[in-house]
């Protein structure tokens, strides 16, 4: 087991690209969006990460910056519109307690501008990963800026965590993000989808799916979150699968950026591809045991859970990252 005080031995430095916008549960709001529930579990874990996106000038977008300020971000990469409001996201869940999020667009993150300046600020940062997702993607403007930072951080690896979310992605949008990947991360109902879309097949085999999609995208490292089941990692031409964690479910918005986040620590620090898949279920496992996507949870909360392995015979919740 990866012990607590051995988490910030080498830490990463990361630049996370994409929206930031406000979960709306009820009358209630978290902050939220991919990349920087993300962000705030790498800084957590001792590294440093940075998000690029865009609030706007409103209320939404002054708080963002003091979430972010509270959870140690830099706002160095926040850009602040006024065309457009701070993005949102209204979360509800069907029968299956998979999360639905309602996304309006355009929004602020849609307007992030990467100009010579910003690349400049982005080739000091010089980050060791980049990170991106597919919905900030969806739009054009976001799609070219993210490929001129590629260009210009040609020795940063690249991060991409698929999270297909409904009417913000195409399937040849989803080839060429992967295309740019190193690690790519989603979940099986998402492999399943992309499978049927690109191999015209309904029988789905997640072995030969990540076999055929770590070839064709020349991708090193493909993680698939199986939800109660754990994880599958697929790497140097095999397919591992770890279980995960008991927990009584509260709700899983932020639970497989965690996994992600926590994976790419590991990751990067060079761990033994077991470790690195129980540390990632269990704080995947942590996170969705709280509301909303960056809710408090500390270091030696996620040790004993990994030491307090499901007994036999427990009936609550088995959770791992969505």
């Amino acid at each position: 087991m990866v012990d607590a005080e051995f988490i910030g031995e080498l830490t990463l430095k990361i630049l996370s690209m994409g929206e930031v916008l406000w979960d709306v549960f009820g009358e209630k709001e978290y902050l939220g969006g991919a990349p920087l529930n993300f962000s705030a579990v790498l800084q957590r874990l001792g590294d440093t990460a940075a998000v690029l996106t865009a609030v706007g000038r409103d209320e939404r977008g002054i708080r963002t910056l003091k979430t972010m300020q509270d959870l140690g971000l830099t706002a160095e990469f926040v850009q602040q519109v006024t065309e457009r409001a701070t993005g949102t996201a209204f979360v509800s869940t069907d029968k299956e307690r998979n999360v639905i999020f309602t996304i309006d667009r355009p929004v602020a993150f849609d307007c992030v501008e990467v100009d010579a300046p910003l690349l400049e600020r982005a080739v000091r940062f010089a980050p060791d990963w980049l990170y991106f997702g597919t919905l900030a993607q969806a739009n054009p403007r976001m799609e070219s800026a993210l490929q001129r930072l590629i260009e210009n951080l040609p020795e940063t690896r690249r991060f991409y965590d698929v999270n297909l979310r409904s009417g913000h992605w195409n399937p040849a949008l989803v080839e060429r993000l992967s295309s740019a990947a190193h690690v790519l991360k989603l979940n099986r109902h998402e492999a399943e989808i992309l499978n049927e879309l690109t191999n015209g097949k309904n029988d789905f085999n997640l072995e030969e799916f990540c076999r055929r999609w770590s070839a064709t995208y020349n991708i090193s490292t493909i993680c698939v979150t199986l939800g109660s089941r754990g994880c599958a990692i697929f790497e140097h031409g095999a397919l591992h699968f770890f279980e995960g964690f008991t927990v009584e479910v509260i709700d899983t918005v932020g639970s497989g950026d965690a996994f992600a986040a926590a994976f790419l620590h590991g990751l990067n620090a060079g761990w033994p591809i077991e470790e690195n898949a129980i540390f990632a279920n269990a704080l995947g496992a942590l996170v969705a045991c709280r509301l909303g996507g960056t809710p408090d949870w500390s270091l030696e909360e996620h040790s004993a859970l990994i030491r307090s392995r499901t007994a036999p015979g427990d009936k609550s919740n088995s959770a791992a990252p969505r």
